[in-house]
């Protein structure tokens, strides 16, 4: 059952794969859609001399420029031009280094709130208030206090990924059945390995499923963070490639960082399985 259902799924992927590259193909054709709507000045801005007044790249163009940028992802030929791989890199790093500390100070908070109602009450109001805050809004205090773009972006990851995983970790751990406390309290097991044996095990799928969206975020903000302050990064190199008017190399990036995501997201939940309750 499960796998003929799997099949068909993916028969309907492909077959939605194929509608877009068709519609995508009519659209970029001399005289389409796309072209009848374009001014002559944005046509030749964006080198309007070819046959597709649109702009906007055949598919042909597009695999073609996959196969430059796969061909050789790790090239360094200065500031502005580096490859795929250099410029993921980047950004797989702030993102990991920003993530990390958020975890070293969410989950142990996160810990501390959900075992003591006292201390979650008075924290309650500051989450509320920093919580919905934009992390993009962080950037020029980022910028004007660390004075290092690098760093400032990594400030920005780790305001973004804190708060999911805070409430996700106070939520589990203040969830855990109170039998399985009360037969801790009534081995004496000590505090420590309570909170290791007992209430770690218990929490753990849904401070995952904090840790999974603070992830998503993350890789989120992390783009439009590297955009602002440049030099770096698969943001920077949206906004590089758009400064030289090569759609292809968008395009491209932009399939880049949702496949990216896309397998970030896999690897949480599969460690959310991993620690999912089985019957």
């Amino acid at each position: 059952m499960i796998k003929s259902l799997n099949l068909r799924a993916f028969m309907v992927s492909i077959l939605l794969t194929a509608i877009l590259l068709l519609g995508w193909s009519l659209v970029t054709q001399p005289g389409g859609s796309a072209s009848s709507k374009v001014s002559p000045e944005y046509a030749a801005m964006m080198g309007g001399n070819s046959a597709n007044k649109s702009g906007l790249p055949t598919p042909a163009e597009f695999w073609h420029t996959v196969r430059d940028q796969l061909s050789d992802p790790f090239y360094d030929h200065g500031p502005n031009d580096k490859g795929i791989g250099i410029q993921l890199g980047y950004s797989l790093a702030r993102v990991l280094a920003g993530f990390v500390l958020a975890a070293l100070l969410a989950i142990p908070l996160g810990f501390l709130l959900g075992m003591s109602p006292v201390m979650q009450r008075a924290f309650n109001p500051f989450i509320q208030l920093l919580k919905p805050i934009s992390p993009l809004a962080w950037m020029p205090l980022a910028l004007y206090t660390i004075k290092d773009a690098s760093a400032s972006a990594i400030f920005v990851i780790f305001i973004c990924s804190l708060w999911p995983m805070l409430i996700n970790t106070a939520y589990g751990v203040g969830s855990v059945r109170q039998e399985w406390l009360n037969v801790a309290r009534t081995l004496e097991v000590p505090a420590l390995r309570k909170v290791f044996l007992v209430i770690l095990p218990a929490a753990a799928p849904t401070i995952l499923v904090g840790m999974r969206i603070s992830m998503g975020i993350a890789w989120l903000v992390i783009v439009a963070a590297e955009m602002l302050v440049g030099g770096t990064g698969i943001g920077y190199f949206v906004w590089n490639e758009w400064n030289n008017l090569s759609l292809t190399n968008v395009i491209f990036a932009v399939l880049m960082i949702g496949a990216v995501g896309m397998l970030l997201d896999m690897l949480f939940g599969w460690m959310s399985r991993l620690v999912a309750y089985k019957d």
